[in-house]
């Protein structure tokens, strides 16, 4: 038995691919629950790079038809190479072995701290990752407890971290002190999903119960159960003044709730499937966003000012996260079956700005580096993933053109 806890933690290391490899993928859907015989370890292989072709170069153009009448510095201005798209790397900068990681739509496993540290749950413990250092340290093991991890999720400062278990336990843990601050039963089921708004925590159950606690109160004081999900919830996500909190459940609704009331303000049914993916746009006040699972597939978009529905779009797949970029007016998905992959999306326009392939099973795990720059996927394929997807400058500022008629009578 040390040998195992030992392999498992030594096989959390980094791997960096070779460059002239090329991607493998698997080539049926995986089940919703698949049965793993052996711990069959995937090779992950990626294509050269190709250099895009540059259009409208003013050295090898020809001359232009409208050389007569204009003006030298409109001649330029026509003649100026098109502005290239914002390129996003293709391949992942790093790959890290994640034994056990659950392939299950319905589990919150991976979350990434203020502080830079990545905590996976993995079967009956959490580890951290170090982005730092590299450095793995095993936060808990419930294994005594014959319990398993099914939820974890940092405070703001990312200095305490919460961990939902199969047994409907909350559990808070001072992961400088490296020990277990509180232990709070409540529900009596799973607990899919978690989300910290300053020292309340709340958790989200498949017995259909959002508990919310004050974790400086005492055990039983300062808790509010909210009752209004029919099916197991998956999704929690507070709004960025932490006035709001929007939940999605496996009853396809989409609750937006106040602190100051018992029941949700806002519901919304427009999903066919379940609603795991939330997010609130940290640039827009009030607008949210919301993914539907396999029989929806849609992204959808809602002024939760006005309670009305704004932009659909069906991504062809099962939505498992979304997250806003910090910097910029763009967002990224993950996605299951069938395409198994995380798109880059332009806001409002939502054009894809790129596809991003590697995983062989659902994309089911999603968080944000602390600096808004990088995300890390994690998958049943037992992988995590490290993208380079948005830059801190966000979309470059396009010169003034004098054209811009607009613009020039501002």
């Amino acid at each position: 038995m040390r040998g195992l806890k030992q392999w498992k933690l030594s096989s959390l290391q980094s791997y960096k691919p070779d460059q002239t490899e090329q991607i493998v993928q698997c080539a049926v859907p995986p089940p919703e629950n698949p049965v793993r015989d052996s711990p069959v370890r995937a090779l992950f292989h990626f294509g050269p790079k190709q250099t895009p072709t540059k259009h409208g170069d003013a050295s090898t153009s020809s001359p232009s038809i409208f050389s007569g009448p204009l003006s030298e510095d409109s001649q330029r201005l026509l003649k100026s190479p098109r502005k290239p798209q914002r390129k996003v790397p293709k391949n992942p900068y790093k790959v890290l072995d994640a034994p056990e990681l659950q392939d299950d739509f319905y589990l919150n496993l991976v979350d990434w701290s203020s502080q830079n540290m990545l905590s996976v749950g993995l079967n009956q413990c959490v580890y951290l990752w170090s982005a730092c250092n590299s450095q793995v340290i095993k936060l808990c093991d419930l294994a005594n407890d014959s319990d398993s991890v099914t939820s974890v999720q940092w405070t703001d400062k990312g200095d305490f971290l919460a961990v939902g278990t199969n047994k409907g336990i909350t559990q808070i843990w001072d992961v400088h002190a490296n020990k277990m601050v509180h232990e709070m039963p409540g529900h009596s089921s799973r607990i899919g999903c978690l989300a910290w708004n300053g020292d309340i925590i709340c958790s989200g159950s498949r017995d259909r119960v959002i508990i919310q606690r004050d974790v400086r109160a005492p055990p039983g004081y300062s808790e509010r159960r909210l009752t209004s999900h029919r099916q197991e919830v998956c999704g929690l996500k507070w709004s960025p003044d932490k006035q709001y909190l929007a939940s999605g459940g496996n009853d396809n609704q989409l609750l937006v709730w106040s602190l100051r009331r018992p029941e949700p303000c806002q519901t919304y049914t427009e999903h066919n499937a379940a609603v795991k993916a939330l997010a609130w746009s940290p640039h827009h006040h009030g607008l949210l966003v919301s993914g539907g699972g396999t029989a929806d597939r849609c992204l959808r978009f809602w002024n939760t000012l006005t309670g009305q529905p704004m932009q659909c779009i069906d991504t062809g797949s099962q939505v498992c996260n979304v997250a806003w970029s910090k910097h910029s007016p763009e967002l990224v998905s993950t996605h299951g079956y069938s395409y198994n992959q995380v798109v880059i999306w332009k806001y409002p326009s939502l054009q894809p700005v790129t596809k991003l392939a590697g995983h062989q099973t659902r994309v089911l795990y999603l968080a944000m580096s602390p600096d808004g720059e990088s995300i890390v996927t994690g998958a049943g394929d037992e992988t995590l993933r490290f993208w380079h997807v948005f830059c801190k400058s966000g979309v470059p500022k396009t010169a003034r053109s004098r054209l811009n008629l607009i613009q020039s009578l501002r």
